[in-house]
């Protein structure tokens, strides 16, 4: 992940991993940015996070797509004045085939016989695109982008990372302080994201 300027905007290079299917079973550990980094869905006072209805938005768009997507379980999550941290699990049951896809009435999959191979990818477009169509709704400002064009994203790879990563992200509302001053350096520059994100 490295910094660009581009139109006076923060631009985020992918960081997917080359050669890697995304659709694949496992956790993942997500950052989704606001853009510009701006500090608009909320206040951190005294380590706890106070909320705005652009984060209510989120949260409840968020938990939503466990319901859009049954491939999907979501695990930790916080909400930060200008970012989210969550994990997400991709799982697969045994006896499902992947040819038939699965149909849909509005964002709700209706019940068929089997459910589609959806990557990690749809699933930060379906959240970015349902909750940014919403606060532009609640603010009034319609065809505004509320979330960077990228995301960040970490394989989990081990019981430990998970529950290190967990512990992470329950306790980001009081590395606040800290982030205040340097999230939005350390995380945009390629050298220094790992060691602020995972210090372990």
């Amino acid at each position: 992940m490295s910094q660009e300027k581009y139109s006076g905007k923060y631009r985020i290079e992918s960081n997917r991993l080359k050669g890697y299917d995304y659709s694949t079973e496992g956790a993942y550990f997500i950052t989704i940015c606001t853009t510009g980094m701006k500090k608009v869905m909320g206040t951190v006072r005294n380590g706890k996070f106070e909320g705005n209805i652009y984060s209510e938005i989120a949260i409840k768009c968020w938990n939503d797509l466990s319901f859009h997507y049954d491939n999907c379980i979501l695990d930790q999550f916080v909400i930060m004045p200008n970012h989210i941290h969550g994990i997400i699990i991709l799982i697969y049951p045994k006896d499902i085939s992947f040819e038939i896809e699965k149909k849909e009435t509005g964002l709700r999959p209706v019940s068929t016989e089997v459910s589609k191979r959806y990557p990690v990818s749809e699933l930060i477009r379906a959240f970015k695109s349902f909750s940014t169509r919403k606060i532009n709704l609640a603010g009034n400002t319609k065809g505004i982008s509320f979330w960077q064009k990228n995301y960040y994203d970490r394989i989990i790879r081990s019981e430990r990372e998970f529950e290190r990563i967990r512990e992470y992200i329950y306790f980001n509302p009081l590395r606040w302080e800290w982030d205040r001053n340097n999230f939005e350096k350390t995380v945009l520059n390629r050298k220094s994201r790992e060691k602020h994100l995972f210090p372990f």
